[in-house]
């Protein structure tokens, strides 16, 4: 949609902080019975009885993890909370809260926050999860988002990322790689216009992976899927940072080694296309593109036989001793020594 230059903005000043509040969330509705009360008091009421409660937090910081120039705001808001609750569907539980807090400077008006705050109802309805409070304060520096997810998980079926065992499968679910290719023609995309403001970017044929970047999804199917083929893996870590580094986590926290299998890495066409039109090796962008939001587990061999049918899984690895180490096989059978080379937050 194109954006009316002439449609007049509200400052955030006209409202304040509490009557900002109120008006971005009236719309958001409570549905888990587990929560008390929402928001509006001073902090939030939960009751989750004999279950184990599951947080996890993100902190996403304009200019750091997101860039205006092509990310929409509902878009962004959307993505707040998925990646959000992609932790917690790691963990093999359920979400079903979530506080939203939000630091914004005076160049953002009203209309922009009620985007953002669009993108996170829709995650909310899709997601069903109630949003049950958070915080607003002034920026000097952009926008920043923290969100904390909350959920629920019977004890036994908590999956932590120290479980695996020698011999047990590594295992990941969809396909790799496209959420940093589609970064990469956004980028790219990006300096075409500063060159060439009355440039218009032709996305068509970059669809799939561009949606992956802007509008990832978490995987929510899985967690049922699993149930439902009574399969409880061993170990379990979303995939964000890259898969290389999601396969050091676990092996480290389970003292184990790995060897992941490059023809087995899962790619999509579209990906495998990118990849050659920027001259890219499409194994390494699946090991540390990151912010792919799929779910990397392992499982015993016990229950291959219950998941080896089904297209979204993919066998990928063998867990080992620890002092095998974790390498990447190559098509050429050669080993690699596996790196966490992913994305890295402090990096100069």
């Amino acid at each position: 949609m194109i954006e009316d230059k002439n449609q007049e903005r509200t400052p955030l000043s006209h409202l304040g902080e509490f009557a900002l509040i109120e008006h971005l969330t009236k719309n958001f509705k409570i549905n888990h019975k587990s929560t008390i009360k929402g928001i509006g008091d001073d902090a939030a009421i939960l009751n989750f009885k004999d279950k184990k409660v599951v947080v996890s937090t993100d902190l996403l910081v304009e200019s750091v993890h997101f860039d205006l120039s092509y990310m929409p705001l509902k878009h962004l808001g959307y993505k707040a909370v998925v990646v959000n609750l992609s932790d917690v569907y790691a963990m093999n539980a359920t979400p079903t809260q979530i506080t939203v807090s939000i630091a914004v400077s005076n160049r953002f008006p009203l209309e922009a926050l009620e985007d953002l705050y669009a993108g996170i109802e829709a995650a909310a309805k899709i997601y069903n999860v109630d949003l049950i409070g958070g915080d607003t304060t002034s920026s000097n520096t952009g926008l920043l988002i923290s969100i904390t997810a909350i959920g629920e998980v019977e004890d036994e079926k908590i999956v932590y990322r120290n479980g695996t065992k020698p011999n047990d499968l590594l295992v990941v679910t969809g396909d790799l790689g496209a959420a940093y290719m589609g970064l990469q023609v956004l980028e790219r995309e990006k300096e075409v216009f500063k060159v060439n403001p009355n440039s218009q970017p032709d996305l068509e044929p970059y669809t799939y992976i561009v949606e992956r970047q802007l509008k990832p999804e978490a995987r929510k199917d899985i967690i049922k899927l699993l149930e439902e083929l009574n399969v409880t893996p061993t170990s379990m870590i979303d995939i964000s940072d890259g898969l290389s580094s999601e396969i050091i986590h676990i092996c480290k926290q389970s003292q184990v080694g790995c060897d992941l299998y490059e023809e087995k890495i899962p790619l999509d066409p579209a990906v495998i296309s990118v990849c050659e039109e920027f001259k890219i090796d499409s194994t390494t962008v699946a090991l540390n593109g990151g912010e792919d939001y799929e779910l990397l587990f392992t499982i015993s061999q016990e229950d291959y036989p219950k998941i080896k049918a089904n297209p979204n899984f993919t066998v990928i690895g063998f867990m080992k001793e620890a002092e095998a180490g974790m390498h990447l096989v190559t098509r050429a059978e050669s080993k690699i020594p596996l790196k966490a080379q992913g994305w890295k937050n402090f990096n100069a």
